[in-house]
């Protein structure tokens, strides 16, 4: 999207009005105001003529480092914690990089949330379906919205290409897909919202209308060290709907959708209430003190039915959709179309019409005598819930679960025991394998998961096998299965990459699926399912 030129003196302004701003160098000599900015970047191989350079401290590398290369490349003034010399651009010093970059990211796109319903998404599990069904309902509502989540980007129905692995983008990209969704006619916008988004602050200028809570597991302490950074940082969501500036025209106020099943609910509710939001909470207790309940759960083989009660209405909400964790997302999803007053009958309806969200329980059927199933759990939470769910769809069919999944490298270290005893506990078979190693050693990784496995009673080489070879586990797995197991291929779900220590490997895992299929001889056309 082209953007007309910005006059750095706004901008200025601007982060003077957020306490940002601590001084502008050099004084006097070069006129700030009259500095024309198009773009803003924090990459500097991304910098054009007239694109603002934010030189940010990362992980990895320090963005003042590469200050010169983006003046060179362009940059007309640069935005950074301290001085940088021999620049001869203004640089604007402020007290926090990341901050300032979202706040330059918004103003040079013209802050297109406060002119967008947002409703932002957070949560260890469950943000993918819980967005593709707020966004099914909002268009059925007739107003038209974006999605910025883990499998896409989509502006005006459109999907967006190259949006990278990260949910939530930086603030720079995150305020141009805003701004396309604005541009292409969108009414709303929906984010899911990621610990690492909110704690390095690339949604700080979002106006968030709607904040939604899926739960809080186990993840991510690679990054946060500790489970309560990880909560504050999850928190931060519900902060931002009290700091964000809300548009009187958007017709609404400000509410948290909150779980209360979860064990950190009270966090949340306390959070949104100190922000001055509406409260609505949701849970499955029939009897629970929730403004948003399921009476009753009835669970097919590929649907879910699901007796609802509401401030507004009581009704039965189908979905086809399995696992019984997606009453809890059907339920966040609900809550969201009661914060916004959406009209009942069309909520429902749009829920009965959503099919699987793409690596989310997608099953993959040849005519064999088993069934395989592809979702993306990651963490000890999900995986529990999922094996949990397809548990009684194995007893029916008189066979077992088997897992095959990994854990993935540079990351959180501490669950990778704790995801081995949940499938040691639950699977008759388990595999481990590859997920994306990146930098550490695949099998040092897979013996991190077998030592929980080892715990819950299965033993190397018998029930528990240890194959990095993605592909070759998944064939292994499926030459084990037998008549009535379910086959769950956990971990990869939509993604199309293994990041290896070398770089990404191309991946597919239905693909991978089928292949295997194919090989053992099960190339045919898959049958009608069950219960639908």
């Amino acid at each position: 999207m082209n953007q007309p030129a910005h006059g750095l003196g706004s901008l200025i302004a601007l982060l003077e009005s957020r306490s940002l701003l601590r001084s502008v160098l050099p004084a006097g000599s070069t006129p700030p105001a009259v500095v024309p900015i198009a773009a803003v970047a924090h990459d500097s191989r991304r910098v054009r003529p007239g694109t603002l350079f934010v030189a940010v401290v990362g992980q990895h590398s320090d963005g003042h480092l590469h200050a010169p290369a983006a003046v060179a490349a362009g940059a007309p003034a640069i935005i950074g914690e301290r001085a940088v010399p021999n620049v001869p651009v203004p640089q604007l010093l402020v007290s926090a990089s990341r901050p300032a970059l979202a706040t330059a990211a918004a103003w040079v796109n013209d802050f297109p949330s406060h002119r967008l319903g947002v409703v932002g998404i957070t949560g260890t599990d469950g943000k993918t379906t819980t967005a593709h069904l707020v966004r099914r309902m909002l268009d059925a509502c007739d107003l038209p919205s974006g999605l910025v989540g883990t499998i896409e980007v989509v502006a005006g129905g459109r999907s967006l290409t190259d949006t990278g692995r990260a949910t939530t983008p930086e603030a720079p990209e995150l305020q141009g897909h805003l701004a396309a969704m604005l541009d292409a006619g969108d009414r709303f916008a929906v984010l899911e919202s990621t610990s690492h988004g909110l704690a390095q602050d690339r949604a700080v200028e979002v106006a968030y209308d709607v904040a939604v809570l899926t739960n809080i597991g186990h993840e991510h302490l690679e990054f946060h060290r500790t489970h309560e950074a990880y909560r504050a940082a999850k928190r931060r969501l519900f902060q931002l709907l009290a700091v964000s500036d809300a548009n009187p025209e958007k017709g609404w106020g400000k509410t948290a959708v909150v779980n209360r099943d979860d064990r950190w609910a009270d966090e949340f509710v306390a959070t949104a209430k100190a922000s001055g939001a509406e409260i609505l909470t949701y849970g499955t207790d029939p009897d629970g003190m929730t403004e948003i309940r399921a009476r009753a759960v009835h669970e097919g083989p590929a649907r879910l039915s699901i007796a609802v009660e509401t401030p507004r209405w009581s009704d039965r909400v189908t979905l086809r959709l399995a696992g019984r964790f997606n009453v809890e997302n059907a339920l966040a999803a609900i809550g969201v179309g009661e914060a916004l007053d959406l009209d009942p009958e069309r909520m429902r309806a749009a829920l009965r019409e959503v099919e699987a969200v793409p690596g989310r329980m997608e099953r993959v059927d040849q005519g064999q005598p088993f069934r395989v199933i592809v979702d993306y759990a990651h963490t000890p939470g999900a995986l529990a819930k999922v094996l949990d769910g397809l548990a009684p769809l194995a007893a029916a069919g008189g066979g077992g679960l088997i897992a095959v999944f990994g854990s993935a490298g540079d990351r959180d270290v501490l669950k990778r025991p704790m995801m081995g005893r949940i499938a040691g506990e639950r699977c008759r078979l388990v595999v481990l394998t590859d997920e994306d190693p990146r930098s550490e050693d695949p099998e040092a990784i897979l013996d991190q998961i077998a030592v929980g496995a080892e715990g819950a009673g299965r033993r190397r080489d018998h029930d528990l096998l240890l194959i990095p070879d993605r592909a070759v586990a998944i064939e292994r797995a499926l030459d084990l299965a037998r008549p009535g197991d379910v086959v769950l291929l956990a971990g990869k779900g939509h993604e199309r990459t293994i990041e290896m220590g070398g770089g990404s490997l191309a991946w597919d895992e239905v693909a991978a699926a089928r292949r295997a299929l194919e090989g053992l001889g099960y190339a045919g056309e898959a049958g009608p399912a069950a219960d639908r």
